[in-house]
């Protein structure tokens, strides 16, 4: 586009809560703008948060200055993020706001928006709010007397959103004499997953349901899936699931404990789909970080893979340019548009068990579908974002590794749209290259990016 933002990143605004950019008077900036730019369409502005001990602070700031502009809110409370994508359409809000950081520390929050129809903002549109954030618009349309917006809680929200969950995605679906694991990492799904399992039947074992406002994704929940494998063996369960802190990706294992990423998932939903006439142009959308073997499974299967950007709003802008109905990421956000818009955890796990039970067969061997090729991803800590092609040595020594390697494997090198990271993919056929390779790759970086 030729304008980088300043606010925004692959997924909203991040940063430590009380911090730029999320000082109570941005943050207030903020609810003005999204009241500003997607109010007039009317309806209420609907904002769900994660169990950050900064998401009340700032889910009342948003709602100030949403209010301010003479919009209502309304508070979901603790729900994920997909599911603030879904009740923005089903209680016809304008717009929908999580407050969320994901897989990030206590310390962080972030935020995000949803449009009405429950699709994320694209480049041109986060530009336009930021310029009404760092602007001073719409300070001079703020609403007095009766027209300042009203401030209202959608009671139980939690318990409300997992029964239009199970209407909305379990049709059919009968989990009786299932046992199911759930990392809920103490974060937004704590109690939404655990209630639609157990409505369609599932015997659930609830891990990390007890969140305090400082222990989300403290050693639980995606990042740390070894939990649900050992529970998952433990268990007898026939899956495991381990969830982010907003719940709009996924992580799980096989019955065995065996871990998938969300290759493998979309391997094993994608190729059901595909048997069965579902998938849309018989086309998946991964991105420049999936592994090569989708690819090839599907080729073998008559299918294809388009690939997109990093970030789950790619991936859908692609699914949606292209009229297709499947797509994700490795790191387990998965988007199923025949039941949300979104990235969405519970929706993935309900689309596993579906097929685990129409199938008859075990995770593990439904797996099978996919060979992966070894990969190694390394995440350096850097000082500045210099762009990279103003780093030769860095650029020259990539393609000279490129050229070594040729069809046998693959380096991707891009900054974290989250964090102050820069992220190294290795990917080859000989998986004794991939430490080796890497290392070369990274010398310069070191040398040039990396903090002391």
């Amino acid at each position: 586009m030729g304008v980088q933002s300043r606010l925004f990143g692959t997924d909203g605004i991040r940063g430590r809560a009380n911090e730029e950019p999320l000082t109570p008077e941005l943050v207030a900036a903020f609810g003005r703008a999204v009241a500003v730019k997607f109010g007039p369409a009317g309806g209420p502005v609907v904002i769900g948060r994660d169990t950050r001990i900064s998401g009340p602070m700032l889910e009342q700031t948003v709602a100030a200055g949403v209010a301010a502009m003479g919009v209502d809110v309304l508070l979901a409370g603790v729900v994920p993020t997909p599911a603030v994508a879904f009740l923005t359409q089903h209680l016809h809000g304008c717009a929908g706001v999580v407050i969320s950081a994901s897989h990030n520390p206590f310390e962080d929050n972030g935020l995000k928006i949803f449009k009405s129809d429950g699709l994320k903002c694209d480049d041109a549109l986060e530009l336009e709010i930021e310029t009404l954030i760092l602007g001073d618009l719409q300070r001079k349309q703020v609403a007095t007397g009766t027209k300042i917006g009203r401030i209202e809680t959608w009671p139980n929200g939690a318990a409300r959103y997992a029964e239009l969950a199970v209407k909305a995605y379990g049709g059919g679906l009968d989990l009786r004499g299932v046992r199911v694991v759930v990392d809920a990492g103490n974060g937004a799904a704590y109690e939404t997953t655990p209630l639609v399992l157990r409505a369609l039947g599932a015997d659930v074992l609830a891990l990390n349901i007890e969140p305090n406002g400082v222990n989300i994704n403290a050693g639980c929940g995606s990042t740390h899936p070894e939990l649900i494998q050992k529970a998952t063996r433990d268990f007898g369960a026939a899956i495991g699931l381990s969830h982010d802190g907003d719940a709009d990706r996924l992580i799980c294992c096989d019955e065995t404990g065996s871990l998938l990423d969300g290759d493998e998932m979309l391997a094993v939903i994608g190729l059901d789909m595909l048997r069965r006439g579902k998938l849309a142009q018989k086309t998946l959308v991964a991105t420049v970080m999936s592994n090569l073997g989708l690819d090839e499974c599907f080729a073998a299967a008559g299918g294809k893979i388009l690939r997109a950007g990093v970030g789950d709003r790619y991936v859908l802008e692609m699914m949606l340019a292209n009229d297709l109905n499947v797509g994700g990421e490795q790191s387990g956000h998965v988007i199923l548009r025949d039941y949300n818009t979104t990235g969405d955890g519970l929706v993935t796990a309900l689309e596993l068990l579906r097929i685990m039970k129409t199938t008859g067969k075990p995770l593990s061997q439904l797996r099978l579908g996919m060979r992966k090729y070894p990969q190694l991803l390394v995440n350096v800590k850097v000082r500045e974002r210099i762009p990279l092609d103003q780093l030769p040595e860095v650029t020259e020594t990539v393609k000279a590794i490129e050229k070594e390697l040729g069809s046998n494997g693959r380096i991707l090198l891009r900054y974290s749209g989250t964090e102050p990271k820069i992220r190294l993919l290795v990917e080859t056929r000989d998986e004794a290259l991939l430490q080796p390779v890497a290392e070369r790759v990274l010398a310069p970086i070191r040398k040039h990016l990396a903090v002391d």
